[in-house]
C-alpha cells in the first residue's frame, strides 16, 4: 500500500536521500521538472510549503520510490499493489506498469494540473465520521441546493471525506450533524479534489498519459474508481484520469483484500496512515511499515 496526500512530513526521506545515488539521481529529475529542489523543501521544511499541492504529491510519492530503490532484491512478494489516490502512482510503479520516472513526471504533471484546477475553482474538503455512505450520499444531495458538494474518500466504513464548493460544504457539514453524525471536520486542504471541480485536470491528465507507455502490471492493481484489481494497461491508465473526479473506494479497498484472505500488509513511503485503517478495518495480521531508513535496513536483514 501506498499513502496519498496528508501523509507527508518536514524531514522525510532525508536518510534514504543521503544513503542512495539511485535515490539521489530521482530527487533530481523530479527537481528540474517542478523547477524547484524537492529535496531539500523535503528534508527542511517549511512546512506550510511543503503541503502545496504540487509539492506535498511529487515529495510523498518520491518518498515511496526512495523505499522501493533501496529495497531493492529483499522487496517482499506480493499479491496486490493499491495507493490511495496519488499512492496509486507508486503501485503503478512497483507493478512495472509505469518506470519510476515516468511515474514521477506523471505525478508532477498531475499536481500542477490539480492546484492549477483548484485556483480557477475554489473548493474545500471535510470529514464526516459516524455517518454511513447512504447517509453521507443523502446529506450531499440535500446540501447540493448550495452548490456542487460529493463523496470523495470513502476511507472507511463510517469516516468519509467530503469534497465541494465552499458554501456546499459547511452546509453539509450542518446537515451532517443534524443527521448524528459525531463529528463534521473542515479539513486544510488547497481544493476539492476528487470532485467535478477537478475536471480541468482530468481532461489535462488524460492528455498528458496519452502519450505516457503504460505496460502490464507483473500483480494485479487494485483501482481507487473500481476497488477491484485490473490487469490491463489500458483500463489502468483510463481508470488513473477517472480517478481525478471520482470518488477514492479506499473501504472498498480493503474489503476486498480482507475477502481475499489478505493477512500481511506493507505500507511503502511516509507515515502509518494506510496502516492505521488496515488495522482497524481489515484486522490484517501483520502490517509493516516502510519509511525510514531504519525501517528498511531491519526490514531487508530479517528478509535475507
Amino acid at each position: 500500500m501506498f499513502p496519498g496526500q496528508a501523509s507527508q512530513y518536514v524531514g522525510m526521506a532525508k536518510e534514504l536521500y543521503a544513503h542512495s545515488d539511485e535515490v539521489k539521481a530521482l530527487y533530481k529529475l523530479a527537481s528540474q521538472e517542478i523547477g524547484e529542489d524537492i529535496a531539500k523543501l523535503s528534508f527542511d521544511g517549511p512546512q506550510e510549503k511543503l503541503k502545496e499541492t504540487r509539492f506535498t504529491q511529487p515529495a510523498i510519492l518520491l518518498h515511496s520510490l526512495a523505499v522501493l530503490k533501496i529495497l531493492n532484491s529483499s522487496l517482499p512478494r506480493f499479491d496486490y499493489a493499491c495507493g490511495h489516490s496519488l499512492g496509486e502512482y507508486g503501485a503503478l510503479a512497483v507493478t512495472g506498469v509505469m518506470s519510476f520516472e515516468d511515474a514521477i513526471k506523471a505525478v508532477v504533471k498531475r499536481a500542477s494540473l490539480m492546484e492549477e484546477a483548484c485556483r480557477k475553482n475554489p473548493g474545500t474538503m471535510a470529514a464526516i465520521i459516524g455517518l454511513d455512505e447512504n447517509q453521507v450520499a443523502k446529506v450531499c444531495q440535500d446540501a447540493s441546493k448550495s452548490g456542487i458538494v460529493v463523496p470523495a474518500n470513502f476511507n472507511s466504513k463510517k469516516q468519509i471525506v467530503i469534497s465541494g464548493e465552499i458554501e456546499a460544504v459547511k452546509s453539509a457539514c450542518e446537515l451532517a450533524k443534524s443527521a448524528g453524525a459525531k463529528r463534521a471536520l473542515l479539513l486544510e486542504v488547497g481544493g476539492a479534489f476528487h470532485s467535478p471541480l477537478m475536471q480541468s485536470a482530468r481532461e489535462g491528465l488524460k492528455k498528458y498519459l496519452d502519450n505516457v507507455k503504460f505496460n502490464e502490471p507483473t500483480s494485479p492493481v487494485i483501482a481507487n474508481v473500481t476497488a477491484q484489481p485490473v490487469k490491463n494497461a489500458l483500463e489502468i491508465k483510463k481508470l488513473l484520469v477517472e480517478q481525478i473526479t471520482a470518488p477514492v473506494k479506499w473501504s472498498h479497498t480493503m474489503a476486498f483484500l480482507a475477502k481475499n484472505s489478505v493477512t500481511t500488509v506493507f505500507e511503502i513511503g511516509p507515515g502509518k496512515v494506510l496502516s492505521g485503517m488496515a488495522k482497524r478495518d481489515m484486522q490484517a495480521e501483520k502490517i509493516v511499515n516502510l519509511d525510514t531508513l531504519t525501517d528498511v535496513e531491519a526490514f531487508s536483514t530479517v528478509a535475507a
